[in-house]
C-alpha cells in the first residue's frame, strides 16, 4: 500500500487569526493508494462497498455507471485516477459535469443511448471509495441529499455514528440540523481524505470560506458541525467550542498593525513597532490600534506618499504645514477630500506624544532612542481640544434636551410592540397551516405550512413572508435593553456583559433587609461597581432570565466576542443571549442596535426637521445622568453609579436647563434665609403640633392619599376625583369604577333634564375619573413580588460547624 504524497491543490485564502500548531488546514495529497489502483481493483473494491439501504437495482445501476466513468477517465491524460479526473475538466463544469462523459461515450458508441443518472450513480463508489477527491467548488454544487448519505455509510461509519450520538446527547431537536452538520463533515472527508478524527480546525475554517464563496444558501446551524467535532475530541481538549470564535479576527501584534499600512522605510517601520510595543502593556487594544493608525497610516505613510524616500523624523516647516492641511480632511483612495476629520486633534496628540516620548526615553536609553530625537512638528495649540469639547458638549446637551422629554413615547412604543408581537405569535401558533388569522393590530395573515419550531406567515397585502417568531424576539430584546439602560445608566458593553452571577444580595446593617444589587463588571475604566435593583428593573431582569432559561434549571453558558478588543470571553451565563438555531449565542452589539432602531421607529415621534427620533444606547446614559441630577441626586453619588472617575465627567453628561438654574437658585436663596434667626426657630405650640398631625390624618381619602402640602387649603373643596394632587390607590379601583358608573347615570339624567351647567361639571368629573383609572391600571402590575432568580451558593459552599468534642 503506497503512502500519500502531499502537495499541491491551492487552498482558499485564510482570513482569520493564526491557528494553533497542528490545527492548520491539511494540504490535499496528489497520490494515495486508492487512486493508484488498477481498473480491476477499483471495480472489485468499490462495487463491494456496503452502502446503506442497498438493493440489487441500485447495485446494478452503480456498477453500470462506474464502468462508463472508468472508460471515460482511462482516456484522459495522467497516471492516477485523480490526475485523470483533474485533466478531464469535470471540476470546472460543476453541476453539468456529466455532459463531458456523455459526449465522450456518444462519440464512440453512436448506436447506444446513455442515461445521466447512470453516471451520477457511478460517481458514488468513486467518491465513497476515495478513488478521486474533488475540490470543494465541485462538491458544493452537487445535490447532497442522497450522495453524501451514501458516502457516509462507507467512509468512517463509526466516526459519523459518534457525531450523531453526540448530537442526540446535547438535546437538540430536528433532523435537518443534524443532516446539515454531517454533510459538512462529509465534504471535508471526501475532499481531504482520512477519517472524522483526522479533521483539523483549519479544515473547518477552509470549508466555511469555500461555502461562502460558492454557495448562497445557508441555515442557522451552519457551525454545528464544528461543535460536534470538538465535542467528540477531534481537535483535542484545548480547542474552542465554537467555530466562530476561531474565525473571528484576533488581536494583531504591533508589527502587524504597522505593516498593514505599507511603510517603505524599514528603519522608521522598526521604530514604530518598538514604540507601540513599549505602550502595548499600558493601554487597551482599541487605543493601540488607534495609535498605530495615526502614527503609521495618517502620519508617516502620508509623508512617504508625498515625499518619496523620506527617512528622518526631522521635518521642515513646509512639509509639516502641508501634512497638517492634508490630515485635517478625510479623503478617498484617490486623495479627493470628502469631509473634515472630526478627530484631527487626536491625531496631532498622538504625533506630539510620539516625539515627546522619544526625547524623554532617550535620556534613559540613548543608544536605543537617541538617534530619533527631533524637534516636535506639532505645536501645543494644535492639540487644544477646548473648542472641540465645547461644541461636543453643546451638541450633547441639545440632543439630550430633545430626547429626554420624548422618552415616555418610545418606552410606551417598545412595550406596545412587545405585547402586539406576543399576541400575534400566539395567534399564529394556534392557527392551523393554510388558514388566515387576524393579528391584534388588524392585519390579516396566512399561516404557512412546514415543519419548523418557528412560526411563518404570509402577508397577502404585501406578498412577503413574515417570521413571527423573529418579530417577537426582536421586540422583546428592544424592550429589555431600553428598560435596562434607562433604569441603570450603564454603558452598552456593560449591559451585554451582565451574567446570572452579577446578582449580589446586600444586607442593610441597620434593618437587616436583603437588597438585590447588580455587580457591573469592569469595562471602560476597569472599575467594578454595584447598582441597586429597583422593582421595575427586577421585573425586566426576571423576564430576561425566564426567557433565556427556556425551562432549564440553569442558564446556558456561552462565550461572547468583544469586537473592540477582539477577544472572546470564557463560557459564562450571560443574561443577554438568545437561541440561534440549535445553539445559544451571546447577543452582539449590532443586533441590539438593529432591534432598538426598528422598535423606536414605531413610536412615530419626530424631532427637528420632522425626522424620526433616534435613540442610541449611550443616549439613555446621558438621559439617566441628567434626570438623576435634576431630581436632586448629588453629583458625586451619580459619578459612582455611572462609574466615572471624576465628578466633572458626570457633570459633562448632564444637560442643564434654564428652569433647573432658576429652581436651584431659589433653593439656594431659601437656604441662605434659613441661616438668619427668625420666628420659624421657636418651639411649636401644642395646638400647632396638633394641627400639623391632623393635616396628615386628613390626607387619607377613599380613593387614595392626598398629597397637598401642610398649611395649604384644598383648592377643589374636597372634590378629590378631580384633584391632580390625589395619589390613587390601585386597591380602590372597584370603588372608582362604581363612582364612574354613577357619574354616567347622572350625566344622562342631566342631559335629559337640560341641566347644561351640571352636564359640564359631570363631564369634567368623568374625564378625571378616566385619568385616575388609567393611573391605577398602570400601577397595578408594579405592586407585585418579583423573584429575580438570584443564584444561590449556599448548597455548594462549605460551612464551618462546631464540634463540642474537639473544643472548637
Amino acid at each position: 500500500m503506497t503512502t500519500e504524497t502531499v502537495a499541491v491543490r491551492p487552498s482558499a485564502p485564510i482570513r482569520h487569526a493564526p491557528l494553533p500548531a497542528g490545527q492548520e488546514p491539511r494540504e490535499v495529497p496528489t497520490i494515495w493508494w486508492q487512486t493508484q489502483e488498477t481498473r480491476e481493483q477499483v471495480l472489485e473494491r468499490t462495487v463491494a462497498l456496503p452502502f446503506t439501504a442497498d438493493t440489487d437495482t441500485n447495485q446494478r445501476t452503480r456498477r453500470r455507471g462506474l464502468v462508463k466513468l472508468l472508460d471515460w477517465l482511462e482516456d484522459q491524460p495522467g497516471h492516477t485516477w485523480q490526475e485523470r479526473w483533474l485533466a478531464s475538466g469535470a471540476e470546472e463544469a460543476g453541476r453539468e459535469w456529466t455532459r463531458l462523459p456523455m459526449q465522450w461515450l456518444t462519440e464512440r458508441h453512436r448506436e447506444r443511448k446513455y442515461d445521466r443518472a447512470d453516471l451520477s450513480c457511478g460517481m458514488i463508489p468513486l467518491l465513497g471509495g476515495q478513488v478521486v477527491r474533488p475540490a470543494y467548488p465541485w462538491l458544493l454544487r452537487q445535490r447532497p441529499a442522497q450522495l453524501l448519505a451514501l458516502i457516509r455509510s462507507v467512509t468512517d461509519p463509526d466516526g459519523f455514528a459518534a457525531l450523531k450520538d453526540q448530537y442526540s446527547a446535547t438535546g437538540h431537536s430536528g433532523s435537518n440540523d443534524c443532516n446539515n452538520a454531517l454533510n459538512r463533515v462529509t465534504w471535508i472527508v471526501t475532499s481531504k481524505g482520512g477519517t472524522v478524527r483526522d479533521i483539523t480546525i483549519g479544515d473547518c475554517v477552509e470549508l466555511q470560506h469555500a461555502i461562502g464563496e460558492h454557495q448562497t444558501n445557508g441555515y442557522h446551524g451552519k457551525h454545528l458541525f464544528y461543535a460536534l467535532l470538538a465535542a467528540v475530541g477531534a481537535f483535542g481538549p484545548d480547542a474552542s467550542a465554537r467555530l466562530k470564535t476561531v474565525m473571528l479576527p484576533g488581536q494583531l501584534t504591533p508589527a502587524a498593525l504597522v505593516d498593514r499600512h505599507g511603510i517603505a522605510c524599514t528603519a522608521i517601520r522598526d521604530l514604530l513597532v518598538d514604540y507601540l510595543t513599549e505602550h502595548a502593556v499600558d493601554i487597551d487594544y482599541t487605543t493601540l490600534e488607534d495609535m498605530a493608525r495615526a502614527l503609521a497610516g495618517l502620519f508617516w505613510r502620508d509623508l512617504e506618499k508625498h515625499h518619496p524616500g523620506i527617512d528622518s523624523l526631522r521635518l521642515d516647516a513646509d512639509t509639516v504645514t502641508a501634512w497638517r492641511e492634508r490630515v485635517r480632511m478625510v479623503r478617498d483612495r484617490h486623495g479627493i477630500p470628502l469631509r473634515p476629520r472630526v478627530n484631527v486633534h487626536t491625531v496631532f496628540t498622538w504625533v506630539r506624544a510620539f516625539y515627546q516620548d522619544l526625547a524623554r526615553w532617550a535620556a534613559d536609553e540613548p543608544a536605543r532612542w537617541g538617534l530619533w530625537v527631533a524637534p516636535c512638528p506639532i505645536r501645543d495649540s494644535d492639540t487644544d481640544h477646548g473648542k472641540v469639547r465645547l461644541r461636543r458638549k453643546a451638541a450633547m446637551d441639545q440632543r439630550t434636551g430633545t430626547l429626554l422629554p420624548a422618552l415616555p413615547a418610545p418606552v410606551r412604543a417598545v412595550e406596545r410592540q412587545l405585547k402586539d408581537a406576543e399576541r400575534c405569535l400566539a395567534a399564529g401558533r394556534e392557527t392551523p397551516a393554510g388558514v388566515t388569522f387576524i393579528t391584534p393590530v388588524g392585519e390579516t395573515l396566512l399561516r404557512r405550512a412546514g415543519v419548523s419550531t418557528r412560526v411563518y406567515a404570509d402577508d397577502p397585502t404585501t406578498g412577503r413572508r413574515r417570521d413571527l417568531t423573529m418579530d417577537e424576539e426582536r421586540a422583546f430584546w428592544a424592550w429589555a435593553i431600553v428598560e435596562v439602560l434607562r433604569h441603570t445608566g450603564m454603558r452598552i458593553e456593560e449591559a451585554l456583559e451582565l451574567t446570572h452571577h452579577s446578582f449580589v444580595a446586600y444586607q442593610l446593617p441597620t434593618t437587616g433587609e436583603i437588597v438585590p444589587m447588580l455587580q457591573v463588571a469592569p469595562s471602560k475604566l476597569d472599575q467594578e461597581r454595584l447598582l441597586l435593583v429597583s422593582p421595575e428593573l427586577g421585573e425586566v431582569l426576571t423576564a430576561v432570565i425566564h426567557r433565556v432559561r427556556r425551562g432549564q434549571a440553569a442558564m446556558p453558558l456561552v462565550s461572547a466576542y468583544d469586537t473592540l478588543e477582539r477577544l472572546s470571553s470564557a463560557p459564562m451565563p450571560f443574561l443577554f443571549q438568545r437561541r440561534y438555531g440549535p445553539e445559544n449565542r451571546a447577543i452582539p452589539r449590532n443586533y441590539i442596535y438593529t432591534c432598538l432602531g426598528d422598535a423606536l421607529v414605531a413610536s412615530g415621534r419626530t424631532g427637528p426637521g420632522d425626522m424620526p427620533l433616534r435613540y442610541t444606547p449611550h443616549d439613555f446614559r446621558r438621559i439617566f445622568v441628567t434626570d438623576a441630577l435634576r431630581t436632586g441626586l448629588p453629583p458625586h453619588i451619580a459619578a459612582r453609579i455611572c462609574g466615572h472617575r471624576t465628578v466633572d465627567t458626570t457633570l459633562g453628561y448632564a444637560a442643564i436647563y434654564p428652569e433647573d438654574v432658576i429652581n436651584h437658585h431659589r433653593a439656594f436663596i431659601a437656604r441662605r434665609r434659613s441661616l438668619r434667626p427668625g420666628e420659624e426657630y421657636r418651639e411649636p405650640t401644642a395646638q400647632e403640633w396638633q394641627d400639623f398631625l391632623a393635616h396628615f390624618e386628613l390626607r387619607k381619602v377613599a380613593l387614595g392619599t392626598c398629597a397637598r402640602d401642610f398649611g395649604t387649603p384644598c383648592i377643589h373643596e374636597h372634590a378629590c376625583i378631580r384633584c391632580p394632587v390625589l395619589r390613587p390607590d390601585p386597591e380602590q379601583m372597584p370603588r372608582l369604577e362604581e363612582i364612574r358608573a354613577n357619574l354616567v347615570d347622572r350625566f344622562q339624567e342631566a342631559k335629559e333634564q337640560g341641566w347644561l351647567g351640571e352636564v359640564a361639571a359631570i363631564e369634567a368629573s368623568l374625564a378625571a375619573a378616566e385619568q385616575k383609572l388609567t393611573a391605577m391600571r398602570d400601577m397595578s402590575p408594579r405592586h407585585t413580588t418579583l423573584h429575580l432568580g438570584m443564584p444561590d451558593f449556599r448548597t455548594s459552599a462549605g460551612r464551618l460547624t462546631s464540634d463540642p468534642a474537639s473544643g472548637y
